[in-house]
């Protein structure tokens, strides 16, 4: 089965639990990009309480009429320097922080123009963290459906394309929309409750780097 989603930005830990018994990635390339998802944000959990850290994109009024992996990163703003000091301040005492800090931090520094490049250097660094070496692929077109329906001539055992599940929107902070898919599991119910840093009481839904600096190696135990 090959997991088709868009890319996030520190996606939510149950990305990686549905990656866990998945045969490959699909990552949509060339949709239409969209406010207010985790294509440009991630949920972390703080003293204060679960904080979102968004990534500022340039011409935000005419984003949503340009291809996702177009947009362009608003480095006028100090982005970079924010999402690190709160970072640090929320896991700095985590046990594992410091073990993947400086991986993390080497991306940032580079400072990829486009949202897309940024999101997928970080998504291929959770791969590499959770130890999942699946093949990656970019659509090539958007289709509005997956699997796009063969031709009744091409349509056979020996030329069937692989299974694809269409993962797109299915995390989103708006939780409201998971219900409109019945057909897929609920992203809550992908991740058990491990210990975080702040508490008391689990909150579901935040990044994956709340696991990773929590569990570190051991992290995918959590992963149903």
């Amino acid at each position: 089965m090959i997991l088709l989603t868009e890319l996030h930005y520190h996606p939510p830990a149950a990305l990686f639990a549905a990656l866990m018994n998945a045969d490959g990635l699909l990552i949509e390339a060339h949709e239409h990009y969209r406010k207010q998802t985790y294509r440009n944000r991630c949920l972390i959990r703080t003293a204060q309480g679960v904080q979102p850290l968004t990534v500022p994109v340039l011409d935000g009024n005419r984003a949503e009429k340009v291809s996702v992996s177009e947009i362009e990163i608003d480095y006028r703003q100090n982005w970079i320097h924010r999402h690190w000091r709160t970072l640090q301040t929320a896991y700095g005492n985590s046990p594992y922080f410091e073990y993947y800090a400086d991986y993390l931090h080497d991306i940032y520094a580079r400072k990829p123009s486009r949202l897309f490049d940024l999101n997928l250097q970080f998504l291929q660094l959770m791969l590499k963290c959770f130890r999942l070496p699946l093949p990656v692929q970019l659509t090539a077109e958007y289709h509005a459906h997956y699997p796009a329906q063969p031709s009744a001539e091409n349509n056979s055992l020996s030329t069937s394309p692989p299974a694809v599940a269409d993962r797109r929107d299915w995390l989103t902070p708006k939780a409201a929309s998971i219900a409109s898919k019945p057909d897929t599991p609920a992203a809550s119910a992908l991740v058990r409750p491990y210990p975080q840093v702040f508490g008391p009481g689990f909150e579901p839904g935040l990044s994956v780097l709340d696991l990773l600096f929590s569990q570190g190696p051991a992290a995918g135990r959590f992963l149903q």
